[in-house]
């Protein structure tokens, strides 16, 4: 087993979760019908910003690197970060003119650096240490170079990766330096199940000190759409602990805790978008992770879109899905282990609802329960309670 495969069937009230260029929910073509989508991007975000994930939330990507590394210190300091950073290609962003540049790109960069929280400190102490010492800005651009490309044992950055391209130089500062991380985690873009179109709400405000011009204070549309998902996460055991070598603890421990939090986080944290117009917090009807030894998406089980019938939409897509899952069992063989979620066990891993439940499968009534089996399964040494216990930061 190298792989932990999570698949979800999740329906969301009328939303607007992702939207594209133009204000609209993200959608796409599937089986040449239109689909809603939420971007992969999007999931990924939401997973990493959640409460569920916070204590495991060691990296931070930011264009306002320079004023991180230089808090609390004196201009002076700041503006040397500034000119070492320049050095290294992550350069400060710089206005036409002094008179256009604003608050936020006097002090924030071109780059978007995704780095950790470990990094920033230790380039901290660095300018600490040589405060006396007053290296060139060359070698402090060296050190500062080999910090960030050597301390990336957190979580986040572990799962989601990173890619990392300074500006080239004469100076040639990243010289033998690996500045990216390959994801130990691929997402899918989550896609509706069934043929789904946007909608269009037209909505008014009201003045609530009326007068004689008659008529709302203020007229606009927005578009929206309901959708039952499909969502997809291949997660490699093998590639996060590489990911998380360096870490000073236990890694395995905390890679169980990285596995059990982002199971937790894509199940209970949904896409903020539109959230206050909409509310559409609704978590997974069905939960089924793999531990197989190759990468599989189920997401052909829904190239026929479903369409309900007698029986509600969620439940036709969660029949579907399974069959499908049977089919591919017969044809390409079964994985290593197969956990089934659904709250209370409303709904069951069966084809037809005239048939028993798979004994093979073991189902579960609890997220906490179905995450603890999971853990098991991957190490029957590991336990979801100790491995909770291993974190990288409460600072987030």
């Amino acid at each position: 087993m190298s792989l932990i495969q999570i698949h979800m069937i999740q329906n969301h009230a009328p939303s607007n979760l992702n939207r594209d260029d133009l204000g609209s929910p993200k959608t796409c073509y599937f089986g040449n019908v239109l689909r809603l989508r939420i971007s992969s991007q999007c999931l990924k975000r939401s997973i990493r910003m959640s409460n569920e994930f916070r204590r495991l939330r060691g990296g931070i990507r930011t264009r306002r690197l320079a004023e991180l590394i230089a808090e609390g210190m004196s201009e002076d300091v700041r503006k040397r970060v500034e000119k070492i950073l320049d050095i290294g290609g992550i350069s400060p962003r710089r206005a036409r003119s002094r008179s256009e540049e604003t608050e936020s790109e006097a002090q924030g960069s071109k780059m978007l650096v995704f780095t950790t929280r470990s990094a920033i400190k230790e380039m901290r102490n660095l300018l600490a240490q040589t405060a006396k010492k007053q290296p060139g800005e060359k070698e402090a651009a060296r050190e500062f170079a080999r910090i960030i490309t050597q301390r990336t044992a957190a979580p986040d950055m572990a799962l989601f990766g990173r890619m990392l391209e300074p500006t080239q130089n004469e100076q040639k500062i990243w010289d033998d330096l690996n500045t990216t991380v390959e994801a130990a985690a691929q997402v899918a873009h989550a896609i509706s199940t069934h043929e789904a179109h946007p909608e269009i709400d037209y909505y008014v405000a009201v003045d609530d000190i009326p007068g004689k011009d008659p008529g709302a204070g203020y007229v606009d549309e927005a578009m929206f759409g309901s959708a039952c998902y499909y969502k997809y996460f291949s997660i490699s055991w093998d590639a996060l602990l590489e990911n998380l070598t360096g870490f000073p603890g236990n890694r395995e421990h905390l890679a169980a805790h990285t596995i059990g939090a982002f199971i937790k986080a894509a199940a209970l944290t949904c896409p903020t978008g539109k959230q206050n117009s909409f509310a559409a917090h609704n978590p997974p009807e069905a939960i089924m992770v793999e531990l197989r030894d190759y990468p599989l998406s189920y997401s052909n089980a829904f190239v026929n879109p479903v369409r309900a019938t007698d029986t509600d939409l969620v439940t036709r897509s969660i029949m579907q899905f399974v069959k499908y899952v049977k089919d591919i069992d017969a044809g390409y063989g079964k994985p290593t282990s197969r956990f089934w979620f659904s709250p209370n066990l409303r709904h069951r891993f069966v084809s037809d609802l005239s048939e028993k439940e798979d004994s093979e499968v073991k189902s579960l009534g609890s997220l906490d329960d179905l995450i603890s089996h999971v853990i098991e399964g991957i190490n029957p040494a590991l336990s979801w309670d100790e491995a909770r216990k291993t974190f990288v930061t409460e600072d987030a």
